[in-house]
């Protein structure tokens, strides 16, 4: 179901460097009207439930790419954002 706006629980599917010091199943706020859908499923980090199981996160090498929005998931999604600043 589309428009996704509000706060989910990420499942965190692998160690992500952007993750780092994340619990999983987190809150993370969502604001999006579409769906990513990888070709390369390898590349999916995490995912959340949102009527079905959509991809919230994906990264290969040095790019990574959210779905939710890390500067409005309060104090979880500021750590992401330091996070990626440490690369």
């Amino acid at each position: 179901k589309l428009p996704h706006i509000g706060w989910n629980e990420i499942n965190i599917l692998k160690q992500s460097k952007i993750f780092k010091n994340i619990k999983n199943n987190s809150h993370m706020y969502f604001v999006h009207s579409y769906e990513f859908i990888p070709e390369d499923k390898n590349v999916i980090s995490a995912t959340t439930d949102y009527s079905t199981k959509i991809v919230c996160s994906v990264e290969k090498g040095n790019i990574f790419g959210t779905q939710f929005h890390p500067e409005k998931s309060d104090v979880e999604g500021l750590k992401v954002i330091q996070n990626f600043l440490k690369l």
